[in-house]
């Protein structure tokens, strides 16, 4: 029984209302996708400077009693490669309250570790495949891994994490002839086939709008070969679906660039080095780390994080005169 009053989740100058907390476990990954990193990959943050799993547990135990954070996603870079993951999801899922405890990966080791991950406590998985081809996915990736993925897919599935997602990232004249494809393989094996707007979050800096196949082509794609049917929508979910008539099956649309959903955004961001981070594209950072090694007290942890929260943006303004990339790439952020 949950022996906590019930807090006030902390709300921006917008009235948006935080309860979905991204957590990266690490900046660390087994792929080098090409619209992410460069195929020699990235300067790793020193372990030292990650946070333990007392420190994840710790903040993420004054979110949800202390912020009424009720969502907790485990993201990366990779967090499979998170040494000891099913006790820390095990840790986690022991809070009072418990949070809804999710995970996205690119689904390299699932299969050894979804069993695991299921008994500890995770609820469900999304799973990153952008291409169904081998050659191709060792093309975009760099590595010769397609197997791995399905794999860890089909293990998520039987160990009853549901619902699996997968997240696909058309690209023009990369994979974007595939997006029936993909649709058609989640819906065949009961997965959710979601496709992604490409953003400009890379490592290299190389993001090319004109590559970016919008929502509006990926839809149009979509319905050449099937009958979507308008799917209801969760409040605050980034995913807009449909669900293929005659079927149960569903995709959905994040179109994080050309259909923002900024004005109903309920997330806040825990980098693996503990900087919080109020918006994917922010251009500033509360420091917790800082905090906890200095020995601060949950109020101050607390405080720090709704005045995080008070100060977030209206959006991210893509395309906009403003809009400034974040320092940090999407794999340093976390997803």
């Amino acid at each position: 029984m949950n022996s906590f009053p019930h807090p006030t989740p902390p709300a921006d100058r917008f009235g948006r209302v935080h309860t979905d907390l991204r957590v990266s476990l690490t900046d660390r990954c087994n792929l080098r996708c090409a619209y992410c990193m460069p195929a020699e990959g990235l300067d790793w943050l020193p372990r030292p400077e990650l946070l333990t799993d007392d420190e994840v547990v710790r903040l993420v135990r004054v979110a949800v009693r202390r912020l009424g954070t009720t969502a907790v996603r485990l993201t990366g870079g990779e967090p499979l490669l998170r040494r000891g993951l099913p006790g820390l999801v095990a840790r986690l899922h022991a809070l009072d309250p418990a949070p809804e405890l999710s995970l996205t990966t690119n689904g390299i080791g699932l299969a050894r570790s979804a069993d695991a991950l299921r008994e500890a406590g995770l609820s469900r998985v999304n799973v990153s495949l952008d291409t169904l081809r081998p050659e191709r996915f060792a093309e975009i990736t760099r590595r010769d891994r397609l197997a791995d993925v399905l794999d860890g897919l089909r293990a998520a599935r039987a160990a009853g994490l549901a619902p699996v997602k997968i997240n696909a990232v058309p690209v023009r004249g990369v994979n974007d002839d595939e997006i029936a494809d993909l649709a058609a393989f989640g819906a065949e094996h009961g997965y959710v086939t979601r496709f992604i707007e490409s953003m400009p979050l890379d490592a290299q800096g190389a993001w090319d709008r004109d590559r970016m196949v919008t929502a509006e082509e990926i839809l149009r794609r979509l319905g050449e070969r099937f009958d979507l049917v308008p799917a209801d929508r969760r409040d605050n979910a980034p995913a807009e679906e449909w669900r293929i008539a005659g079927t149960d099956a569903v995709v959905g649309v994040i179109a994080s660039v050309t259909r923002p959903f900024c004005g109903g955004c309920d997330r806040v961001r825990l980098t693996a080095d503990g900087q919080l981070r109020n918006c994917l594209f922010a251009t500033e950072e509360s420091d917790l780390r800082a905090l906890l090694r200095g020995g601060a007290d949950d109020a101050a942890l607390e405080a720090a994080w709704r005045s995080s929260i008070r100060g977030k943006g209206p959006g991210h303004a893509i395309g906009g005169p403003e809009f400034r990339r974040p320092e940090r790439p999407m794999s340093a952020i976390g997803g």
